[in-house]
């Protein structure tokens, strides 16, 4: 287990992604899935308001609403660690201390509990100032609602402005920040981000660990693969991508486990990561992602080199 830093959160080296929940995964899919990863002493769910607000016919919260309904139906929610986002849902959208309140609310009553773990402020805001959103989050945990917060998709200019303010105020501050970061995609967190987060001692909790499934190794040359994400891999699928996964399968054979568990293993070799974040829309993928492996310092390196 891992203590995620400037917190008491005692999570699962995986946080298992929610954004395919009422999208590709049905709720008896999505159970299953959940029902599995605790089967493995998982204990770490990420959600958004807007998952998934995307798909024809839903209205957004589907994913919080499967969630909630899964804990009640286990009872199980002391045992678990849930973090959901507000910003991007279009009927509440942006961090105004009004949304921020609201979206909370909603986020419980779908989630069918009294408080959140972690909650992220989805994406910046440039329209409300920082100190609004912050005093928001700050009376959310002072009321119980809500324990600790984090950024997502922050640049390190306004990340570290948000800091600088909960400083100077007396406010709640981020303990974290979600961004992508992966083996395919490397110099967001490596270049920009990487001196605040430093400076700041917080981690990162990265999204699209394996860059949209690429690096689960069912990717090959001339092969089509039947995924509701696959066109947003294609980027990735050029000399560098195919090397990247040859090592990946190499390092995987000698651990015998999935490239998958390969490529969040290195991730967690990174000492700006925390916990990475992956989603399974199946017990077959929940398996390969799940499988907690140590990379030996070669192993990380090599990949390290390949994907520079």
């Amino acid at each position: 287990m891992i203590t995620i830093p400037q917190t008491s959160l005692t999570v699962h080296p995986l946080c298992l992604g929610g954004n395919v929940f009422g999208w590709s995964a049905t709720e008896a899919e999505s159970f299953d899935v959940l029902d599995a990863y605790s089967m493995h002493g998982g204990n770490f769910v990420d959600s958004a308001d807007v998952y998934s607000e995307w798909k024809d016919g839903n209205e957004g919260g589907e994913s919080e609403t499967i969630i909630g309904n899964w804990m009640k139906k286990h009872n199980n929610r002391d045992s678990m660690t849930i973090a959901t986002k507000v910003a991007k849902l279009s009927k509440r959208p942006g961090l105004s201390a009004k949304n921020i309140v609201a979206a909370c609310n909603d986020s419980l009553t779908r989630l069918q509990t009294d408080h959140i773990d972690l909650y992220y402020a989805h994406e910046d805001d440039a329209q409300t100032p920082l100190g609004e959103s912050l005093e928001a989050f700050t009376k959310l945990i002072q009321e119980g609602k809500v324990r600790y917060i984090a950024a997502s998709q922050y640049s390190a200019p306004r990340l570290q402005e948000a800091l600088d303010v909960s400083k100077e105020n007396g406010f709640a501050a981020y303990v974290g920040l979600q961004a992508q970061y992966n083996l395919m995609e490397r110099s967001e967190v490596e270049n920009e981000l990487a001196e605040v987060i430093s400076k700041n001692s917080i981690s990162v909790l990265p999204f699209f660990s394996l860059a949209r499934g690429f690096l689960s190794g069912k990717y090959r040359p001339g092969v089509s693969v039947d995924s509701v994400r696959a066109s947003a891999v294609t980027a990735y699928q050029n000399e560098k991508g195919w090397k990247i996964i040859e090592v990946l399968q190499d390092i995987s054979r000698h651990h015998a486990c999935a490239p998958s568990a390969v490529a969040l293993a290195w991730l967690r070799a990174q000492p700006t990561v925390s916990v990475p974040i992956a989603s399974a829309r199946t017990m077959e993928q929940l398996g390969e992602i799940v499988q907690g492996i140590e990379l030996n310092a070669d192993e990380v390196s090599r990949l390290s080199q390949i994907s520079a």
